[in-house]
C-alpha cells in the first residue's frame, strides 16, 4: 500500500472516479462528507494525508484544517478549493497546508500532490544517487587532470555539493563513496599545492590569498560612501557557509562570492594576522616585531589584530577611516555588541572577528557533550546552522542590512576531521600544532608531509637558523612515539587545522548589499 488517505468532501460521490484513478495506484481512500466526522476519525487511524474541501456546509474548510493541526500538527493537509482569493489562500498558508489543489480536480493533480508530500523524499534520493553515480566519473577526471587554482575551487565546490544533497539522504553508502573521492581529492590537491606554493608567495600568478585579500576585494568597498561591516567567522569551512548562507541571504538583495587560498601554516597565528596586515608572517615580524610573537613567545598570537589592521589601512592610502573593531569571544559580549550596535553608525568600517566555530571545533576535542553531538562533517554543519540561527550576530547582520551596510563575510582558515596519525619526533622546542609543525630536529614519515626547509623562502619566520616546517597532508595528523596510543585515541576524529587540505586552505569571502 502506498498510503492511506483521509479525503474531505460534501460532494464525495462525485469523486468517486478520482478515488478509484488513486486506489488503482496503490492508495487507502477513506470518504468523509463532512468535518465533523473526519475530525473523529483523525485520532483514531493513522492517515498520512488529509485531502480537505475548503468550502462545505457546518464546519467550514479552513476551520476544520486548524482543528486537524491541533490534533495532529504533522500531518499534511491538501486543501482543495475553487477559491483563489488572497486573504482565504494566505489564512491556509499560515495554518501550514502542505499543498493546494484549484477545482476542478485533475485526478493526476491529486496523485502528484500526494507523491510530492508523501514520496519527496525518495524520489529525491533516487535521483540524487542517480545523478551522483553519472557525475562520479566526471569528478575523478576532473581530479586528475586539475592544473590550475580555478580548477581546484570548481572541483571543491562541486563536491561541497554533493556533500549538502546527501546530508539529506538516509543512503550511507553513497554517502562514503563520497568521502572516498573527497579523500582522494585531498591527496591530489596535496601535490598541488607542493608544486605551486612557493610559486605563488614570488609571483603575481597567484590566487586571491590571505595577504591580499583586504587589498583585492575588502578595500575597493571602502570608498568613503559606504558603511562597511566586516565580520571574520574564525575556522569557517566552505560547506559550513554554504549551509548558512539562506540566513545571511535573506537580509540582502545581492551577493558576489569569491573563494580565497589561506596561507600555510592554515591556522590562526599565521593566516589571521596576514588578514589584517596585508604581509605575509616573515613581513610582519620584520616591519611590526612588537605585534609578531613567535611560536616559543608566551603570549596569545593575535592580540595585535586591530593594529595590524590599521597598518594595513594606512599603507593602502585610507587615512581618514573611522574605523572600530571587536573580537566576540562569548555570547555575553556578542549582546553587548548588538545592543550598541546602533551608536557604531558613524563608523565607516566596524570589524568583527567572530570565534564560535574555533571555540566548537576545540570542543569536539575536550568536551564529551559536544564530541556526541558533532560525529561528522554533517552534524558540524547542521550545529553551526543551529547556533547562528539563534545567535546575537544573526541580528547583527539583520540590524547592519537595515541601516545600510555593505556586509563582507569571510574566515581565515577552515578545518578538517582528521582520522589517521603520522609519526613525528621533535626536541622540546618544535611547536605543538597537530597539523603543522615548526622545529630543528624533525623526523617524520616524508609521504604524510609537505616540508619547507627554508622558512624565509616561504615568508615564515624561524626560531633558530636550523627551523624548518612541516605540514601535514590530507587527513593525517601529527603523534609523538611516546604515549602514542593515547595521543592517537585523544586526537583521532576531531578537528585540525594548520595543514594542507581542501576544507583548510579553500575559503570563502562574501560581499553582502
Amino acid at each position: 500500500m502506498t498510503g492511506k488517505i483521509l479525503w474531505i468532501d460534501d460532494e464525495i460521490e462525485m469523486l468517486e472516479p478520482h478515488i478509484i484513478f488513486l486506489k488503482d495506484k496503490g492508495y487507502s481512500v477513506v470518504e468523509v462528507t463532512n468535518a465533523a466526522d473526519a475530525l473523529e476519525l483523525i485520532p483514531k487511524e493513522n492517515f498520512q494525508a488529509v485531502l480537505l474541501d475548503e468550502n462545505m456546509p457546518g464546519i467550514g474548510g479552513l476551520e476544520a484544517l486548524q482543528r486537524i493541526k491541533e490534533i495532529k500538527p504533522d500531518l499534511p493537509v491538501v486543501m482543495v478549493t475553487k477559491n483563489e482569493a488572497e486573504d482565504i489562500m494566505e489564512e491556509a498558508i499560515g495554518e501550514q497546508i502542505a499543498d493546494y489543489i484549484l477545482k476542478p480536480v485533475n485526478p493526476n493533480q491529486v496523485l502528484l500532490s500526494l507523491k510530492k508530500i508523501l514520496k519527496s523524499e525518495e524520489i529525491i534520493e533516487k535521483k540524487t544517487v542517480q545523478n551522483y553515480q553519472q557525475e562520479f566519473r566526471k569528478i575523478s577526471m576532473d581530479l586528475t587532470y586539475a592544473q590550475t587554482y580555478e580548477d581546484w575551487v570548481q572541483l571543491y565546490l562541486k563536491l561541497i555539493q554533493w556533500d549538502l544533497r546527501f546530508d539529506k539522504l538516509s543512503d550511507k553508502g553513497m554517502s562514503d563513496i563520497l568521502q572516498n573521492q573527497k579523500e582522494e581529492a585531498n591527496k591530489l590537491f596535496a601535490k598541488f599545492i607542493e608544486n605551486e606554493y612557493k610559486h605563488w608567495l614570488h609571483s603575481d600568478q597567484k590566487p586571491i590569498m590571505s595577504h591580499t585579500v583586504f587589498k583585492d576585494v575588502v578595500r575597493p568597498v571602502i570608498n568613503g560612501k559606504n558603511k562597511v561591516l566586516l565580520l571574520l567567522i574564525d575556522n569557517l569551512r566552505y560547506d559550513q557557509w554554504k549551509t548558512i548562507e539562506p540566513l545571511f541571504k535573506k537580509h540582502f538583495t545581492s551577493a558576489t562570492e569569491k573563494a580565497y587560498f589561506s596561507i600555510l601554516p592554515s591556522a590562526t597565528q599565521y593566516a589571521r594576522n596576514s588578514f589584517f596586515s596585508g604581509l605575509l608572517p616573515l613581513e610582519i615580524e620584520k616591519k611590526y616585531p612588537e605585534y609578531w610573537i613567535s611560536e616559543n613567545d608566551e603570549g596569545h598570537k593575535n592580540q595585535y589584530e586591530n593594529e595590524l589592521l590599521i597598518t594595513q589601512l594606512q599603507r593602502l592610502g585610507i587615512k581618514d577611516v573611522k574605523s572600530k573593531y571587536f573580537k566576540i569571544l562569548n555570547a555575553e559580549f556578542e549582546k553587548k555588541v548588538y545592543d550598541e550596535f546602533k551608536s557604531y553608525n558613524n563608523m565607516d568600517l566596524i570589524t568583527i572577528v567572530y570565534n564560535f566555530i574555533d571555540i566548537l571545533s576545540h570542543a569536539k576535542t575536550n568536551n564529551n557533550i559536544v564530541n556526541e553531538l558533532i560525529r561528522d562533517d554533517k552534524t558540524f554543519r547542521s550545529l553551526t546552522y543551529t547556533w547562528f540561527e539563534n545567535s546575537s550576530i544573526l541580528k547583527i547582520i539583520q540590524l547592519a542590512a537595515e541601516e545600510g551596510y555593505k556586509v563582507i563575510v569571510t574566515t581565515d582558515h577552515g578545518t578538517i576531521y582528521v582520522k589517521k596519525p603520522s609519526r613525528v619526533i621533535g626536541d622540546k622546542e618544535s611547536s605543538t600544532n597537530l597539523r603543522y609543525k615548526l622545529g630543528k630536529n624533525l623526523q617524520f614519515e616524508e609521504k604524510d608531509v609537505f616540508v619547507i626547509n627554508n622558512p624565509e623562502e616561504c615568508f615564515l619566520p624561524k626560531v633558530n637558523v636550523n627551523s624548518k616546517y612541516i605540514f601535514a597532508k590530507e587527513n593525517k595528523f601529527f603523534a609523538y612515539p611516546k604515549n602514542y596510543n593515547h595521543f592517537v585515541n585523544y586526537y583521532k576524529d576531531t578537528y585540525q587545522h594548520g595543514g594542507i587540505s581542501m576544507e583548510e586552505m579553500i575559503i570563502p569571502i562574501i560581499t553582502l548589499e
